[in-house]
């Protein structure tokens, strides 16, 4: 079909020979943008399987270190006989002095650090205990106990990648209506160069149908060329991101490896955008011959 004789020289426009590299430009955001918003997605989604339904219970440390023990088994205990916990782990102190190096340094080893002890617990499914109804049950057993919900700031995480993925939608809009008011600058620009021809084929019988499809299939053909060109340049952008996301700690961020059906979601921005621009043409030529003639 992009191919099919134009009675318009269309081919002749200079103007014309920009909108393959503007909507190639186009659909390179439009692919960082639709994967950004991929991997935020699948950030927020391990992050969620990862905590949800967890809690951590930390005993802070007194003078005494027999006290403690009594105190750490006096909790595992009460973890024990919870029939609402499906798991639960002891952390000892050389893992959480590994933990802790990054941040406070070899300090974290020295043995004059007071060390906390932590206990990883899980619960089960749909068993409606919350930390604060836990921490009351630890609480009539042993003092000195906190509990640490990670619902509490994974929402707060959950509610920020939300609003990038609002931006980045809202920047998939923008370009979308960039794309468009493009493609009728180019359409309306085309009309009045070619308006003498126009007339002649008006004069012979042509409708403005006819017309309009010429434009159309000019506009696809322009469309689906930027639109290649954009995503051959997105595909190694979004290689040299993900390349340098591999050096980052993989508990944080997930495998932002794409599968077949993200590749044929990124690949088919360029034909989307090549149909935009060929319905634009379309409506944009309708709505100007009516006018015009």
């Amino acid at each position: 079909m992009i191919l099919l004789r134009s009675d318009l020289p269309l081919d002749r426009d200079q103007l014309s020979r920009f909108l393959p590299w503007l909507i190639a430009f186009m659909v390179f955001l439009s692919v960082l943008a639709v994967a950004g918003m991929l991997v935020l997605n699948a950030t927020a989604s391990k992050w969620d399987r990862g905590v949800r339904g967890t809690m951590t219970v930390q005993i802070i440390p007194s003078d005494a270190a027999a006290k403690d023990e009594a105190r750490l088994n006096a909790v595992l205990t009460v973890l024990a006989t919870s029939p609402e916990i499906q798991r639960y782990d002891s952390m000892d102190d050389s893992r959480l002095i590994k933990l802790l190096e990054p941040w406070v340094g070899a300090v974290a080893g020295d043995g004059e650090l007071p060390l906390p002890r932590l206990i990883d617990v899980e619960m089960k499914p749909a068993s409606g205990l919350t930390a604060q109804a836990l921490h009351e049950r630890l609480a009539e057993k042993v003092s000195g106990v906190s509990i640490d919900d990670h619902r509490v700031w994974l929402d707060h995480l959950v509610r920020l990648i939300e609003t990038f993925e609002v931006l980045a939608l809202v920047v998939l809009l923008f370009i979308v209506l960039a794309t468009v008011g493009t493609i009728v600058f180019t359409t309306r620009t085309g009309l009045s160069i070619h308006r003498e021809a126009i007339e002649v084929l008006h004069l012979i019988g042509a409708h403005d149908t006819y017309i309009a499809r010429q434009f159309a299939r000019r506009a696809l053909g322009l469309g689906l060329a930027g639109g290649i060109v954009g995503l051959l340049l997105a595909v190694p952008t979004l290689w040299g991101l993900a390349h340098l996301a591999h050096s980052l700690d993989d508990r944080l961020l997930p495998d932002i490896g794409f599968g077949p059906a993200h590749w044929a979601l990124l690949a088919a921005l360029p034909v989307g955008v090549s149909i935009v621009a060929m319905v634009t043409a379309k409506v944009t030529v309708m709505r100007t011959l009516e006018r015009m003639l």
